[in-house]
């Protein structure tokens, strides 16, 4: 039994790393699924390959952190597919990783326009269109840092993205009387390009791995059925939740 079938996703960020790990998890789960990010060509190449394998995809490229992009991937989900059940605002930034007196305040902005404000954006338009259909499911990827875990530089990157964990909280107690669960998922080092761009060596990435328990980095694919466990009924007692997915991160001291 394909735990998705007969919904309808929407996830951003999904042209790479655990975004694009979630599409195809999604779809092949029975969902169908609107694709969102910045790169048109990769979106297009994702989507098509969902389509080879039997699955429906529409794509949309643009900035989450535009409202009127936000309004039209849920307009897209309800004109080819009929609704939206399901939004997985996975789409983030680094940001600017430098000591934070030499951080300035648009960088500081920036940053939590990409992972803060434009899942709110996000979430203000997806929300309604879940009610239409008698409920969803709504995750957030946020993250271990800020969290349980502070690492130097990382100021924006922090507040941004433990931001989203309150956000979580407030929208799964004002929307749980109408069947919409939320929650967050923290994932732990993964092997994506965004970790590879924040750990530009083997060293570094090695160095990464040991501080997880499972001394190991997390591949896309453990991220996307962590977040199919959210999407799905299987999580259906679930709203308001951080659930850390992170290796042990949060835990490991050796």
């Amino acid at each position: 039994m394909q735990r998705l079938q007969g919904k309808i996703a929407l996830i951003t960020g999904a042209s790479s790393g655990i975004g694009q790990a979630a599409a195809r998890l999604f779809a092949s789960e029975g969902a169908c699924v609107v694709l969102a990010a910045r790169r048109g060509a990769e979106l297009q190449a994702v989507a098509a390959q969902i389509v080879d394998a039997g699955g429906q995809a529409a794509w949309l490229a643009g900035d989450v952190r535009d409202e009127p992009y936000a309004q039209a991937l849920v307009a897209l989900a309800i004109e080819r597919f009929g609704g939206l059940d399901i939004a997985f605002n996975n789409a983030g930034t680094l940001g600017t990783l430098i000591p934070t007196p030499q951080l300035d305040a648009q960088a500081w902005r920036e940053t939590l326009d990409t992972n803060l404000s434009a899942a709110f954006l996000g979430a203000k338009h997806q929300i309604p269109a879940m009610l239409a259909r008698g409920g969803g499911s709504l995750i957030f990827t946020s993250t271990f840092v800020g969290y349980t875990v502070g690492f130097p530089g990382t100021a924006a990157y922090a507040a941004s993205k433990s931001g989203l964990i309150g956000l979580t909280q407030a929208l799964a107690a004002e929307f749980g009387p109408h069947a919409i669960r939320v929650n967050a998922l923290l994932p732990g080092g993964t092997q994506t390009p965004m970790a590879e761009a924040m750990n530009d060596t083997p060293e570094a990435l090695a160095q990464v791995a040991q501080m997880h328990a499972l001394k190991r980095l997390a591949r896309p694919e453990e991220l996307a059925r962590a977040a199919l466990f959210l999407a799905s009924e299987d999580a259906g007692f679930m709203t308001g939740s951080a659930m850390l997915v992170d290796g042990g991160m949060s835990i490991n001291r050796s």
